[in-house]
């Protein structure tokens, strides 16, 4: 399409995703073949998700149009709802949906200035991903999207703990990016090593590794000293997406409060 650029494709076992970002025309001119036109990017993207087989699931009110023989249902996950445009407040104990796409076409979301990043996950155990609860926007349907509660942060946050989203099982999904895909920085933990980090930078971790919310410095007159408020220490063998250019309210200064 004219108005459109790929940015990034991922093909799984039948759904292929594309990310293209939308293009505006700066300047017309005429040239021996006609009217020509220069176009830029203007900042928005879209998700094209094409079905051969397989389904999507996707964050409700997400979706835009799809071509070909595709149909919709409303599909309920597991119980704690965490889809932020379905839900005004996670951890409620209400049920989350999401709208699930079958058949053979293609379906598009809602254009819009936030980031994605196509990942794969090969359903092996401790393959299982933990996003940012503002992360989740479209999987394959061969995954599910659970709850995971960790209970090591319980006194910090909340009586019942800190509950993100969970991404289990083999496929292909997407995730929303406050920054483009390459400025996330990938680390991988080797079980000796460990990320401290402020939480408004984590996009998603594997689920095998272990998370500890604390004081950047310890002891209550060392803390107010240095101005720092809580981080989260993400320990074990694994994977961690971080987002160290972007930079908004902080869910360690916020806990505090």
């Amino acid at each position: 399409m004219g108005h459109m650029q790929l940015v990034q494709e991922q093909k799984g076992n039948g759904l292929t995703l594309r990310i293209h970002a939308l293009t505006h025309v700066t300047r017309f001119s005429h040239g021996s073949d006609g009217l020509n036109e220069s176009r830029e990017m203007d900042g928005r993207f879209t998700v094209e998700a094409e079905l051969h087989g397989s389904g999507v699931l996707i964050e409700p009110g997400a979706f835009q149009y799809s071509v070909g023989q595709v149909q919709a249902a409303v599909e309920q996950q597991q119980q704690g709802g965490f889809l932020r445009r379905a839900m005004a407040t996670a951890g409620t104990g209400e049920s989350a949906f999401a709208t699930r796409f079958t058949g053979q076409g293609r379906v598009w979301t809602e254009p819009t200035r936030r980031h994605f990043i196509i990942a794969e996950s090969t359903g092996d155990a401790g393959d299982d991903m933990i996003l940012d609860d503002r992360a989740f926007y479209l999987a394959q349907d061969t995954m599910q999207l659970g709850v995971h509660t960790h209970n090591t942060v319980s006194g910090a946050l909340s009586g019942n703990g800190l509950r993100q989203p969970k991404l289990t099982g083999r496929g292909i999904f997407v995730v929303e990016s406050p920054v483009p895909v390459s400025e996330v920085e990938v680390v991988e933990l080797n079980g000796s090593d460990s990320v401290i980090v402020d939480g408004d930078m984590i996009l998603m971790y594997s689920a095998s590794l272990r998370v500890e919310l604390r004081p950047l410095v310890r002891g209550v007159r060392n803390a107010m000293r240095s101005g720092e408020g809580l981080v989260f220490v993400i320990s074990g063998k694994g994977t961690v997406f971080l987002t160290p250019t972007h930079r908004n309210a902080s869910i360690a200064s916020t806990a505090l409060t």
